[in-house]
């Protein structure tokens, strides 16, 4: 055989195997897509982004789940997205499936908060950081926290009772839901401290959001210098406490005595990522229900007259208006409790959550890609007239009867739940106590 044959049959026998693999590479790649949920990617790069933030990004969820159904994908930031809309979607992705997912947030947002956060973690690390979390927010420890946060409470609403207008959300959040927070975390704080911590702490919200541009002035490179200024202060914080022996049942205290297998303690990094993390949590969520709770009643005269008289009952049988609350009189408040409850579903400030498929996943027949980001839509499922009538209605009497399964996530679901659900709840039924009983107010929108 000559060469020239020898080349020629080579070349032939080579182009074969390349075809026969861009075929079966093909074929796979066709059968992914077929499998895909149904949906559009939108324009290269940035997909669907500019049609979900020029509108409200709640009606481009509600009508891509009306076009599309319970399961879609789409592209939103440059990221390939699978949508999930229905109760046993929630469940598969944040329960009974929970280790073929991993949480996911932008790099810019993990160096602002610390890496060591326990929201950002799966596995051993995050089940003893939500272990410690959890033994904070206990129900024994924040029923003892009842009196600060009256306090708080009281004094709040004193600072604002002057007759002007107000920004709620502003208000709440940076005096009573940050101290509050830092009550959780700290216990009683020396006021030098928590002077340090709220002024450091505004400037990272500040740039959160902001495109992360880490040249001097701009607002992300603010918050990265305000974020080592507060490592800076808790590490103060923290040899005080060592060097005192200031062991107490809170987050801080269990954070110190925490001892590993070897008898290893945390460090003072991993010790602020964590109370950042809590802090960062603490606030947002419980402001803007507030928020949205005096809107609401505002918007209902008769109901907000039958909480107020809920509440007054309350001060009647109790001695008086300045008696203080107890844990008892707080689990004596089933209206205002489901006014809280029925907020936290028509608001559903908590929208949706992030998750990225840590491996394939096939869900309902679909293939859910290695590497894409999955979101369940905690409000489509909220304002789903299939398991709350009349959704768009604010009905706080629906709650007389628990809501099914995966249903109802104002706090999220599974191990990445919100720790702390159940004292926001108690902040407000506190805040709403003194504010409905001692004042008045109008909303203006």
């Amino acid at each position: 055989m000559t060469i020239f044959a020898i080349i020629f049959y080579s070349a032939i026998f080579l182009s074969s195997l390349f075809s026969y693999y861009m075929f079966k590479k093909e074929k796979r790649r066709h059968k992914t897509r077929a499998r895909l949920p149904p949906g559009s990617m939108g324009l290269p790069c940035i997909g669907e982004t500019l049609q979900m933030y020029t509108q409200d990004p709640n009606v481009f969820f509600a009508s891509k789940q009306k076009r599309y159904g319970d399961i879609f994908k789409t592209r939103i930031l440059g990221y390939p997205c699978v949508m999930l809309a229905s109760p046993e979607a929630a469940r598969f992705v944040l329960v009974s499936h929970a280790h073929l997912f991993k949480p996911t947030y932008p790099k810019s947002k993990e160096k602002l908060i610390g890496p060591s956060a326990l929201f950002f973690h799966t596995g051993n690390y995050h089940a003893c950081m939500r272990k410690l979390v959890q033994t904070s927010f206990s129900p024994e420890v924040t029923r003892k926290l009842i009196p600060d946060i009256e306090r708080l409470a009281i004094s709040s609403l004193e600072s604002w009772a002057n007759g002007q207008v107000i920004n709620t959300f502003d208000a709440m959040k940076k005096q009573f839901a940050f101290e509050v927070g830092i009550l959780s975390i700290f216990g009683h704080l020396n006021k030098k401290y928590t002077d340090l911590l709220k002024k450091n702490y505004s400037i990272i919200e500040k740039g959160y959001n902001c495109f992360p541009l880490k040249l001097p002035g701009t607002a992300y490179h603010k918050s990265l210098m305000a974020r080592k200024r507060l490592n800076q202060i808790l590490g103060v914080i923290v040899r005080e406490r060592k060097e005192n022996n200031l062991s107490a049942n809170n987050l801080l205290g269990h954070l110190l005595n925490f001892r590993d297998e070897n008898g290893n303690t945390l460090s003072e990094e991993t010790i602020a990522d964590n109370i950042i993390g809590v802090l960062f949590a603490a606030q947002d969520t419980t402001a803007s229900v507030l928020t949205w709770i005096l809107k609401y009643l505002s918007d209902d005269p008769k109901l907000l007259v039958a909480v107020k008289g809920e509440q007054k009952a309350i001060c009647e049988s109790e001695c008086g208006e300045n008696r203080s609350l107890t844990w008892a009189m707080t689990r004596n408040m089933p209206l205002t409790y489901r006014v809280i409850l029925e907020s936290l579903r028509k608001a559903s400030v908590i929208s949706f959550t992030f998750r990225e498929a840590a491996v394939d996943v096939e869900y309902e027949g679909y293939l859910i890609p290695k590497g894409w980001k999955v979101m369940p839509l905690f409000r489509n499922i909220h304002h789903n007239p299939e398991f709350f009538a009349d959704p768009g209605n604010f009905d706080p009497f629906r709650f007389e009867n628990p809501p099914k399964p995966f249903t109802y996530m104002p706090f999220g679901s599974g191990m990445h739940a919100c720790p702390g659900n159940e004292l926001a709840k108690l902040e407000m039924l506190v805040l709403l106590h003194h504010m409905l009983t001692k004042y008045r107010y109008d909303v203006n929108i």
